[in-house]
């Protein structure tokens, strides 16, 4: 059974959780709110179990800097039906929607912080395409899986040979503001499974990506340049990331193809401003 809420209600009874319990979020993990007010993440598959077991650690290292970032319920990760199970404390309803500035003010925290006590990945943001277009086979153009293969490689040598602005170290790795939840006291991060040690470019370029693919507003691009203090497109590396990301970003989208027509649409739009090198095609966040 592919991947779905179907799949992961199955997994949720498996733990002995009540599978009609709400539903959060649906995407790398499927996440439910428990009764017990934690909530329980679903990874897409046993692949993700180290990056699960990972994040708990990242989380637990967050908590003892005083980081303001999301908690762990449970110290270990466990595999059910073939998928990753964690559980987290579940953060009170939201006072507002979170802001670009917001993010730019916890990713200064987080860009100062030195090396955690355990190994960091580096924040290889290609790795997941050839995974995630084998989960696409049968429903996309298999020259258009051809062409992002191809464009991978070539940027893969590009990033290899970049020269930072910044000192690198910790970073987020999907540095955006859904991934920032505005409560009571404060902005607080969430969703560490891509935390690495790399360049901290990588979290900039995600907001300059947003502002030119999907549409973010100019003053909302200026207070997060003002909020960290450095605009990453004053860096000649720039294109480089952003090519980087919008390459992952198309290939993430098409794993969702295969029974889901909005994605396959969304994927083929992704492709086509890629191969005609067209910046100015929006992109729908998926």
């Amino acid at each position: 059974m592919a991947f779905g809420e179907e799949r992961a209600r199955s997994v949720l009874a498996a733990c002995g959780h009540d599978p009609a319990a709400p539903l959060l979020a649906l995407g790398e993990n499927a996440v439910f709110a428990l009764r017990d007010d934690s909530v329980v993440k679903v990874g897409r598959s046993v692949e993700l179990l180290a990056r699960a077991r990972r994040e708990l650690r990242v989380a637990t290292w967050l908590e003892a800097e005083g980081v303001p970032a999301v908690r762990a319920a449970r110290p270990e990760a466990r595999t059910v039906l073939g998928h990753p199970v964690t559980y987290w404390e579940r953060l009170p309803e939201p006072v507002r929607p979170a802001r670009a500035a917001d993010l730019a003010g916890l990713l200064r925290i987080v860009h100062e912080l030195p090396a955690p006590p355990f190994p960091l990945p580096r924040r290889r943001l290609l790795e997941g395409i050839d995974r995630w277009l084998r989960l696409a086979d049968g429903a996309i153009d298999p020259a258009d899986a051809a062409y992002l293969r191809q464009r991978r490689d070539r940027i893969a040598v590009a990033v290899e040979d970049l020269a930072p602005r910044l000192p690198p170290g910790p970073i987020h790795g999907d540095a955006l503001p859904r991934n920032v939840h505005i409560g009571p006291e404060g902005p607080v991060l969430v969703d560490l499974e891509t935390f690495s040690q790399d360049l901290r470019e990588h979290d900039l370029v995600v907001m300059a990506l947003s502002r030119d693919r999907y549409g973010l507003p100019a003053d909302e691009y200026a207070a997060f340049t003002e909020v960290y203090g450095w605009d990453v497109r004053e860096w000649d590396g720039c294109d480089v990331l952003r090519g980087a990301r919008e390459t992952a970003s198309c290939a993430w989208v098409s794993q969702h193809a295969p029974g889901n027509p909005a994605a396959l649409a969304e994927f083929r739009r992704r492709v086509a401003s890629l191969r005609e090198g067209d910046a100015r095609v929006r992109w729908h966040p998926f």
